[in-house]
């Protein structure tokens, strides 16, 4: 007998569910079959933690020594307990809108709302070819801000 570790997987699936994904993943492979071009009108967004850095300086940590003393040592940075939200949206071609939530806000479907009215101006301003074309596609995940009845409507009005 031995000791193994478990192999570590992001979500345990059912039947069901691995089956809609690979469905999923099938109808986008079509898609860009057909349509090559595709992918370049997918603009995908999602929120992360990001945490606070003060990172010194190569110039700050430089220190004067003799050839005898022994060589000066650097702690290795650790995160800080300050912690943002960051909100970003890109595309093929780089970042389309980033945001920060303010610290004690979270985000909900009347914020996300909100995000989405700023994403689609930084679209019309940055990608002025997809703005015209009304063409490019929102990609984000199931998060409870996102599926919100409150986003659905916004989304559908604005479609």
């Amino acid at each position: 007998m031995r000791r193994i570790a478990a192999k570590f997987v992001p979500h345990l699936l059912n039947n069901d569910q691995r089956d809609h994904r690979v469905q999923v993943c099938t109808e986008l492979q079509e898609a860009v079959r057909h349509d090559p071009p595709f992918l370049s009108r997918v603009i995908t967004g999602d929120e992360s933690w990001v945490y606070d850095y003060d990172p010194e300086t190569k110039q700050q940590s430089i220190q004067w020594k003799t050839p005898s003393s022994p060589r000066p040592k650097k702690v290795r940075q650790v995160r800080s307990n300050i912690k943002s939200m960051l909100i970003i949206s890109l595309d093929i071609r780089g970042i389309v809108h980033k945001e920060f939530v303010p610290h004690g806000q979270t985000v909900n479907g009347k914020s996300y709302c909100e995000v989405l009215r700023r994403l689609r101006e930084n679209v019309r301003r940055k990608r002025p070819e997809m703005w015209k074309k009304r063409n490019w596609l929102l990609h984000h995940d199931n998060a409870p801000a996102h599926t919100s009845l409150v986003v659905r409507e916004f989304l559908t009005k604005i479609t």
